[in-house]
């Protein structure tokens, strides 16, 4: 059985994914911004979930996350599915918490980074972006674009690890709305998959997936030179270095 650490765990595609793995005996550590919604994952707790806490949109808490997760030994799988829709928080949780996860957490056998059809409409310019989101430089069908290049930039230099971004479709979730059009039971499937699953299908990297299928990404987020400046970007803002 794995051991996977899921971001963003306490609802929605995260909180689905992790029931679904636990269920299939895995050993998972999940995530919540803070002590009260860390509350809601008491259910999964007393199945043998582990429970870190930390702000994605903070810098030092990104780090206290990392540090947890090492603390309980090394993973099998990250599953970074955390994201917000807007607001000040957006690239801080949806593009440098991933990037910083990713280089402070002692690495994996397997990486998911959670994208969106959205990332299409996404822009691939860093000129003048504000990691900080102290001022809004980027939406976030950009910020999907970013954490989509991020994805296959890892997959790239990192030969060693299954690593592979994932579309769960417009579902019904709080972020997705109501009004939503895509099935919620596939939302989580594809990503619990790949975390865990044996199947050959599932040991490959540097692919970008719809419900179990792969999709060719946006160009964009194939263009090496373009990863490479998002990523030298990102080792600036943070001071932190891919290993």
């Amino acid at each position: 059985m794995a051991r996977i650490f899921v971001t963003g765990s306490v609802e929605g595609l995260g909180r689905n994914a992790a029931e679904d793995l636990i269920s299939d005996g895995h050993e998972l550590v999940l995530h919540a911004r803070n002590d009260r919604r860390a509350d809601a994952l008491g259910d999964l707790a007393a199945k043998g979930a582990h429970v870190v806490v930390g702000d994605l949109a903070r810098m030092d808490e990104v780090r206290a996350v990392a540090e947890g997760v090492n603390r309980l030994g090394r993973m099998d799988t990250v599953i970074h599915n955390a994201g917000v829709l807007q607001g000040a928080s957006l690239l801080p949780v949806n593009v440098v918490a991933p990037y910083v996860l990713t280089a402070l957490i002692e690495r994996p056998a397997r990486l998911v980074y959670i994208s969106s059809g959205m990332h299409r409409g996404g822009r691939p310019d860093l000129t003048d972006v504000d990691l900080s989101g102290a001022r809004r430089t980027h939406s976030y069908s950009d910020s999907k674009l970013l954490v989509t290049a991020l994805a296959l930039f890892i997959a790239r230099t990192w030969p060693d690890v299954f690593t592979n971004a994932v579309d769960p479709g417009w579902v019904p979730t709080r972020m997705g709305g109501a009004a939503a059009t895509d099935d919620l039971r596939l939302g989580h499937v594809t990503q619990a998959w790949l975390a865990a699953s044996n199947d050959p299908e599932a040991h490959v990297t540097g692919r970008y997936w719809f419900h179990q299928a792969q999709h060719q990404p946006a160009p964009a987020t194939q263009d090496e030179a373009f990863q490479e400046e998002l990523v030298d970007a990102l080792g600036r803002y943070t001071g932190v270095a891919l290993p």
